[in-house]
């Protein structure tokens, strides 16, 4: 089979709640508007990443799409997934330039430097894996680390948004409205308007927050004259990257973090689609690595196979690469106008805030998850004590100097997870 030619089904798959494989598409115009489904999907989090860390939207669009396909191409289009803003990121951005929290990152360069260091660490992984498997990875992270790695990225995060996104009483009080609106649409809503639930809510939660500033005159009001000056096509703002050691050597080590993501969402798709997917895991890797050395260097952020995009998946039983390759050229479309940017940028701070309290929180609970699917026996003392401290480390925000070099919480935690079960684990 040729990379884009999918055997066609018939649209009655459709009604009849019938698997669509890979290497299979339903006619064009349905699987466009799956796309429309997957970009919607990946939306939310892919724009907040670039936000949260003082990047420019518009070029993480773009950049999710152009990586969606280069990851496309790697894995011969076998592995269904779209490449959006890894949220892994933002812990070791936001330390590496010293972001404060609000409109453009002054320091963009050095984190642009750091995400292709870690592009390149994680393409050299993927090579690795081609030649030799994955039981390497396996041994070294096994759920106990990945699961508290991953808990950590969403716990050392949870400060930004109570801290520096909620000025006042009245912001901290929209927080909670945003919040309880997304839980709200994940509860009480079905179907496609529950699989939006972030975007949904927080249209709400943006809607209730204009009624109280703009309508009431509670707090800042919402200031939609940057959507009407903006031009509906444009050239997004690229930004060169600068490579400094310090921020390289914070930075790169998210590849580890990556790796365990996309072998996780590798092991996802192989149990739905019942196709042992394990063979692509080294060009995943690789295809993913490109993406996100080449989303760096134009200024966009680093990319990881997307969770969100699986869950579409998992609902609706359409496996099709088809998908993706449309999804990834709406949002390259997306991606050149500059009125869609200055859409997001209208978005008041506190409710992104709350956005942020349930997607970080999302993320430490995902880390749970991983030990509970995978029974982790927290009666060993070994998975007792690695998960104790990795999450301590992390969520403190426990650093550790080298000379000039820093290593933060989410650092240590991961380094210290794997060497700690490393140690642990050699009497058994």
């Amino acid at each position: 089979m040729g990379m884009l030619d999918w055997t066609e089904k018939s649209g009655d798959v459709l009604q009849q709640g019938g698997v669509i494989a890979p290497d299979e598409r339903l006619p064009w115009p349905q699987t466009a508007v799956m796309g429309v489904q997957h970009v919607i999907a990946m939306f939310g989090a892919t724009v907040l990443a670039p936000i949260l860390m003082g990047f420019d939207p518009n070029i993480a669009i773009l950049m999710s799409g152009i990586g969606t396909l280069i990851f496309f191409v790697v894995t011969g289009g076998k592995v269904p997934s779209y490449l959006g803003s890894s949220f892994a990121f933002i812990g070791v951005v936001i330390a590496a330039s010293a972001y404060a929290g609000k409109g453009p990152n002054t320091n963009l360069g050095v984190a642009l430097g750091g995400i292709i260091a870690c592009g390149v660490v994680y393409i050299l992984i993927g090579v690795l894996v081609q030649a030799v498997g994955t039981g390497w990875i396996e041994r070294f992270m096994p759920p106990v680390v990945t699961g508290a790695v991953v808990a950590v990225i969403g716990l050392n995060l949870a400060g930004i948004p109570i801290k520096n996104m909620a000025s006042s009483n009245f912001d901290s009080w929209m927080q909670v409205v945003t919040f309880v609106s997304v839980a709200l649409v994940a509860v009480m809503t079905r179907g496609m308007v529950q699989r939006l639930l972030i975007l949904v809510g927080l249209v709400v939660a943006s809607v209730i927050y204009a009624v109280l500033t703009n309508g009431l005159g509670l707090g800042k009001p919402i200031d939609l004259s940057g959507i009407a000056s903006a031009a509906w096509v444009g050239i997004p703002g690229f930004a060169a990257p600068v490579f400094s050691a310090s921020a390289m050597l914070l930075i790169a080590p998210v590849a580890i973090i990556l790796v365990a993501e996309n072998l996780g969402h590798i092991k996802a798709v192989t149990a739905m689609t019942g196709k042992n997917l394990d063979q692509y895991m080294g060009r995943a890797f690789i295809g993913d690595g490109i993406a996100t050395v080449v989303s760096g260097s134009a200024g966009g952020t680093g990319v990881t196979t997307y969770a969100e995009n699986i869950g579409v998946m998992a609902a609706t039983k359409i496996y099709s690469t088809a998908v993706f390759v449309v999804a990834a050229l709406i949002a390259i479309v997306l991606g050149f106008s500059p009125k869609f940017g200055a859409l997001i940028q209208a978005i008041p701070l506190p409710v992104m805030g709350g956005v942020s309290i349930v997607v970080f929180g999302l993320i430490a609970v995902a880390g749970a998850r991983i030990w509970v699917d995978n029974k982790v026996d927290f009666s060993d003392n070994k998975n007792l004590l690695v998960a104790a401290i990795t999450l301590v480390l992390g969520t403190g925000d426990f650093t550790l100097k080298f000379g000039q070099f820093a290593l933060g919480g989410i650092g240590t935690a991961t380094f210290g997870a794997i060497l700690l079960y490393a140690l642990l684990n050699r009497g058994k």
